[in-house]
């Protein structure tokens, strides 16, 4: 039986033999084909000189097509159902890579009745088979997706379904809410009386109080997975691209003396602890003719304000106070997200700006003096982007269950909305409660 309620092999095409090779196209040592279905092993058998004698058993063999052709020598491991990642009888060989020997090992296999996998058809059936949750598969694909450490480690504690097993717990303490109200509906006569309303409350209370805990971890598992979007603002030619290449450690960002060089945003992403960066520059905020560099700064000013930090970057004094009120006019009324970075300190080290006092007084989150030129203060920059992360989400807590997904969070939050609903019906006595049940259900 499937998660869905039917049988998986009831789906359209869940009987068939698909095969897929499962590494990246293009040039390498080593390529693997996988094949799952009712048919894998006889299709192996056909075209493989040697066949594993126990599953999980890794043979060298040859592989060949239906002339008798030889097309590789490979390795293969054979696994049995139900102890397979699809839960079916399955087969990898481990091909030479490039282009041509996985291909024509693929057509051997379709020759013999199989047929190409669907994207993510391998992961469905391992849902469909009971081997893996929505939440596992969805943690395989981030898995697969991560561009950081953090984002790596979150999806591996998915995968080992620390997520589920702790949504099976908040199911578990809804499923006993439910068994006191049967209790006093079906049995309000019994010797022990009917059940205490504050036994109810109380339970309610402790299952409210997880899922706001649960929610609350939306936007960190967000940043963690999709990384925090940081975003430099400024007027031109104050050295964003510079500050930006010296953030990523290479030159994206196209760098000269001719204001206005930044038409477009460019994004990268850098692998910091304990936040993953998103890191975007942006077209400088100025007021122009040019209806290109209009169109970029209408691009610069939505990054700001979807932005989980903004660095208001200036070269001096004056234009750090411009750039701030520009960015601050952006904004609006939450600002907190404001970090200023007086950028190229090695010049300015004459003009004696105190950084520190001039952050406070622009009623910044933090202040840093920056030079893309010598590196001074760049791993100062990346430590305060953390700090200002930890100030607006919390420090992140990569061991514990993050919600990373907009359907997690949504899912989370009609079950908070529910369990309100049943308290205000239950509590109040504005319906019967085999009514009020309802919400719990």
């Amino acid at each position: 039986m499937s998660l869905l309620g039917a049988p998986a092999a009831a789906l359209p095409g869940a009987t068939d033999t698909i095969v897929a090779i499962a590494t990246p196209p293009g040039r390498g040592a080593l390529s693997v084909v996988r094949i799952s279905g009712p048919r894998a092993h006889a299709i192996g058998q056909s075209i493989l000189a040697r066949w594993p004698a126990h599953p999980r058993q890794a043979v060298l063999s040859e592989v060949h097509d239906e002339s008798g052709t030889l097309l590789d020598q490979v390795i293969v491991v054979r696994y049995d159902a139900p102890a397979s990642f699809t839960g079916e009888d399955s087969l990898e060989m481990s091909t030479h890579g490039g282009v041509v020997v996985p291909t024509t090992v693929v057509a051997a296999v379709l020759a013999n009745g199989a047929r190409m996998a669907a994207p993510g058809e391998f992961t469905r059936r391992a849902v469909l088979n009971g081997k893996l949750d929505i939440l596992q598969a969805e943690a395989t694909a981030d898995l697969i997706a991560a561009g950081s450490r953090a984002a790596q480690r979150v999806a591996l504690q998915q995968l080992d379904g620390g997520l589920s097993r702790r949504i099976a717990a908040l199911r578990d303490q809804v499923i006993a809410i439910e068994a006191l109200i049967a209790y006093d509906i079906d049995f309000p006569e019994e010797d022990d009386g009917p059940i205490a309303p504050a036994r109810v409350l109380a339970a309610l209370d402790t299952l409210e109080r997880a899922l706001d805990g649960l929610l609350a971890t939306a936007r960190g598992g967000e940043l963690v997975r999709e990384g925090a979007l940081v975003v430099l603002a400024g007027a031109p030619n104050v050295g964003k691209s510079s500050l930006f290449n010296a953030l990523i450690g290479r030159s994206r960002a196209i760098v000269t003396p001719i204001p206005g060089t930044t038409r477009d945003a460019l994004e990268a992403v850098i692998d910091a602890d304990p936040w993953p960066i998103r890191l975007v520059d942006t077209a400088g905020l100025r007021p122009t003719s040019d209806p290109v560099e209009r169109l970029g700064i209408e691009v610069s000013e939505s990054y700001v304000r979807r932005a989980a930090v903004v660095l208001c970057c200036g070269d001096d004094e004056v234009v750090l106070r411009a750039a701030t009120a520009t960015v601050k006019s952006v904004l609006g009324p939450d600002d907190s997200s404001l970090i200023v970075a007086l950028t190229k300190c090695d010049l300015a080290r004459e003009s004696g700006v105190d950084v520190p006092a001039l952050g406070r007084e622009l009623g910044a989150a933090a202040s840093v003096a920056v030079s893309a030129e010598t590196g001074a203060g760049v791993q100062r920059l990346l430590t305060v982007i953390g700090d200002v992360l930890d100030q607006r989400v919390g420090a992140p807590e990569l061991d514990a269950p993050l919600l990373t997904h907009a359907r997690h969070r949504h899912a989370v939050s009609h079950a908070l909305t529910e369990l309100q609903a049943f308290r205000r019906a239950w509590s109040a006595d504005r319906l019967p409660a085999t009514i009020a049940a309802v919400y719990l259900h």
